[in-house]
């Protein structure tokens, strides 16, 4: 097994999102070679590259997959927006099955259902970030009540607008989260403070987590910046390889030949040469042609590589060996009460992996199966 160090170079994974109007769209165009992927119509006024409306979530799914089969035509997929085509995916699973929409599932499951779809457009995507194509997804936000199991009262924090099983999905599968908003000031208008207006309205993205909204990233960003691709275009240029330079190699100084004589040199009575030299083998006509060494440079097929990255090994090696993706462990998990349904894999306990998951395996994968069997498609 080979130890490596080092970033690996390759397409990152970024959510944006905010309030409408703030410019989310404009700052996605910005990202190298953006290609749309519009649910919602938003670019029809934007010198953008698109693909066609999807009408339909497996046409969504379609032009990710061309994607993914041809990066050469672009450097970044954008999905515009999020919320729209997590609207697709549920109207997908209703009609699966006939029903007239997501509520019409028993016990809430028809969420549960969407968002175990959604996690597979997910995995796709994933697909593209080791090709070197970044990957973003624009969503519009809305406010939600938030209650911390060691506090008293709610407070209220934006958040993305979808059911919360595909905002908690969505949130972990990204590297960069940017929360877009207007900074406003209020001012107060009357000596007891309790009128104001408000001032300012500057354009603000916020790179790290705060009480009102979730944000991360994995570059040092500033918490917050100016709403302006500049302040992050550093993070999306092109990685240049440079080859290693070799160590110098000293000079090699070339013995002097012994010294000759005269006599040596040229002999009293030297012997004719022979005159009658055979004739030099003819150089053969058909040219020697090397072998290529491999002219394939496809990406292997996919392999749940991707998703399965930081999962204790033993673990990625049952998963990987029978085709189960880490969202059906976290169903599985979630839904026996061990641990949050949006906690990664990566994050389980050992000895729980080991304990549970990897010493009750057989057990582990029939509830994956169950699991898969109540779905109706």
């Amino acid at each position: 097994m080979e130890i490596t160090r080092g970033r690996i170079p390759c397409g990152q994974k970024v959510v944006i999102y905010g309030v409408p109007g703030i410019g989310k769209t404009t700052l996605a165009a910005q990202f190298p070679n953006a290609v749309f992927i519009d649910t919602e119509g938003s670019t029809r006024n934007f010198d953008v590259a698109r693909f066609p409306a999807p009408s339909s979530w497996e046409m969504l799914k379609s032009e990710v997959q061309y994607a993914i089969d041809h990066p050469g035509e672009l450097g970044t997929l954008v999905i515009d927006t999020a919320d729209w085509a997590a609207k697709q995916c549920n109207t997908a699973v209703a009609q699966r099955v006939g029903k007239r929409g997501i509520e019409d599932f028993d016990y809430g499951k028809g969420y549960t259902y969407a968002a175990e779809e959604y996690g597979r457009l997910l995995d796709l995507l994933d697909l593209l970030t080791p090709k070197g194509v970044h990957v973003v997804l624009t969503a519009h936000s809305v406010l939600k009540h938030v209650e911390q199991p060691d506090q008293f009262g709610k407070y209220d924090q934006w958040a993305l607008k979808c059911d919360p099983k595909i905002t908690a999905l969505t949130m972990e599968w990204a590297d960069m989260i940017l929360f877009c908003n207007y900074k406003v000031m209020v001012i107060s208008t009357d000596s007891k403070g309790q009128k104001g207006k408000g001032q300012g309205g500057q354009r603000t993205m916020y790179a790290a987590t705060r009480p009102a909204f979730v944000a991360k990233n994995r570059h040092g960003l500033p918490d917050e910046m100016p709403m302006d691709y500049g302040q992050i275009a550093h993070i999306f240029a092109p990685v240049v390889q440079t080859p290693p330079t070799p160590a110098p190699v000293p000079p090699t100084v070339a013995p002097e030949p012994p010294a000759v004589s005269a006599a040596q040199i040229m002999p009293e009575n030297p012997t004719p040469a022979a005159t009658n030299v055979a004739p030099a083998a003819p150089a053969s006509a058909t040219p020697t042609t090397a072998k290529d060494a491999s002219t394939d440079d496809d990406v292997p097929p996919f392999t749940f590589s991707n998703s399965l990255k930081g999962i204790y090994p033993p673990l990625a090696d049952l998963l990987r060996e029978n085709q189960v993706t880490p969202s059906e462990i976290r169903l599985v998990v979630g839904g026996k009460g061990y641990f949050p349904l949006d906690m990664p894999v990566q994050d389980y306990p050992q000895e729980f992996i080991e304990g549970c998951l990897i010493a009750a395996w057989p057990q582990v994968f029939d509830a994956v199966k169950a699991d898969r069997a109540e779905l109706p498609f």
